[in-house]
């Protein structure tokens, strides 16, 4: 049993060697694309989603406030409301949410920016009271702009080890 552990132990530490060995860095490193990613100023438009996308995005990129940024981040946000259920007196029972952030990532010493489309759908209820349903729009708001950063996120990461 003893040889067993020493030979399994031998084993991890061969496989990390070969890997270091040839030149691969995580994504979220240092010296690859995490720096890149805290140094991108975010834009969006003002209003609620666009703030709420803003702060996801700022969050999901972990954004340094105090170094100066290699990039602008832009977006554009549209979004559409459907109704899905109808009660007997023809008023909704649930909601379906669209959004569709256009983003533009463009470096800041100059040169071509990179773009790209995300959509996100999202249901919620409605309910009887006024304030009940209002949160409930907010939260698929929330929901979908904490889902959009995660995807533009993604998309910005492939760009940047694209260059």
């Amino acid at each position: 049993m003893r040889g067993a552990a020493a030979f399994a132990a031998l084993t991890v530490l061969g496989a990390s060697l070969a890997v270091s060995a040839c030149g691969f860095t995580p994504i979220y490193a240092e010296p690859a694309m995490g720096s890149s990613l805290r140094r991108i100023a975010v834009s969006t438009q003002d209003d609620r989603l666009g703030y709420r996308l803003r702060e996801q995005l700022e969050d999901a990129l972990a954004w340094d406030q105090s170094a100066t940024p290699l990039y602008r981040l832009t977006t554009q946000v549209e979004q559409s409301r459907r109704s899905l259920g109808r009660r007997i007196d023809d008023t909704a029972t649930r909601y379906e949410l669209t959004v569709k952030a256009a983003w533009t990532l463009t470096p800041a010493a100059g040169g071509t920016p990179v773009t790209g489309v995300e959509t996100v759908t999202t249901t919620y209820a409605t309910a009887d009271q006024p304030y009940a349903a209002i949160a409930a729009q907010q939260d698929g708001e929330e929901r979908a702009a904490a889902e959009l950063a995660r995807l533009i996120r993604l998309d910005l990461m492939q760009a940047l080890s694209n260059r």
